[in-house]
């Protein structure tokens, strides 16, 4: 019993002194589909889905689906068709058989726990309900993050609709005021940010245009989140944008330290 709790106490002083920042992502992850406004009674879409230098380029590494959760516009959840993964990007279908927005999401969670066992370091992975068990007795140096991830795109068949496109209440999420699926060129567009249902404040947006291996300039800005979470953009050009936040939280009290990111993929009209 001793021996449990004296554990119980390391493995929370161990956590409680994370505090050394993440590493930043080298690769930008992104979720890219054919088109995302179309008409008609049904319609497919195809999608790519990859990690590059360049968004939209697939020269890195094809994107693990495993978290693949497509919302349709009824609320309900639709199946992806002909999956592969290639080499350097992972692609499927989606049959668009209901008129409204659908929400086509990649949704990661969990926690990475290093240390130390008889001075070999270590490195383990799995869900926070996993971790006390999984964490051998004997221990040392251990340092855990929580991290969730949302990497996602929407289209729409006929009329745009809001039902697929409620928040989950579980890491960063974009929560339109202007439709996803309803950006112009030369038009302003305001989304909302939040993390865990509660607004993401001061948090930096990067956004780029795809199309950068044929011109010099990577067109990229960064916006920064109202204290309700909104930001603004104005789109310079039509065009496939790729638009990133991200934010750390680091350990405080028996709390270990989190971190979250969201990538997400727009179409700009003309």
């Amino acid at each position: 019993m001793k021996k449990s709790i004296a554990r119980t106490l390391a493995i929370g002083a161990a956590l409680a002194a994370l505090a050394a920042p993440l590493t930043a992502q080298a690769h930008r992850a992104w979720l890219a589909p054919t088109a995302t406004v179309l008409s008609g009674s049904d319609a497919w879409v195809g999608f790519d889905a990859g990690m590059s230098n360049g968004v939209f380029i697939p020269d890195h590494a094809a994107m693990n689906l495993a978290g693949l959760v497509i919302t349709a516009p009824d609320g309900s959840t639709a199946a992806p068709e002909n999956m592969m993964r290639a080499r350097y990007r992972s692609s499927f279908d989606l049959h668009l058989t209901q008129a409204g927005t659908w929400r086509v999401a990649n949704v990661m969670s969990g926690v990475v726990v290093s240390y130390k066992e008889n001075g070999e370091q270590k490195r383990w992975r799995g869900t926070e309900a996993e971790m006390a068990a999984a964490i051998p007795a004997g221990a040392t140096d251990v340092s855990a993050t929580r991290s969730d991830s949302r990497i996602e795109t929407f289209v729409t068949l006929g009329a745009p609709s809001t039902t697929a496109l409620a928040p989950t209440g579980k890491g960063i999420e974009l929560v339109p005021v202007t439709h996803p699926n309803d950006l112009v060129a030369g038009e302003a567009a305001t989304f909302k940010l939040v993390r865990d249902g509660q607004p993401a404040a001061d948090l930096d947006v990067t956004i780029a245009r795809g199309g950068t291996r044929y011109r010099d300039n990577p067109e990229e800005m960064t916006v920064k989140t109202g204290a309700d979470g909104s930001f603004t953009v104005t789109w310079p050009e039509a065009g496939m944008y790729w638009m990133n936040a991200s934010v750390r939280t680091p350990a405080e009290g028996t709390q270990m330290a989190a971190s979250a990111q969201y990538n997400g993929v727009v179409e700009v009209l003309p």
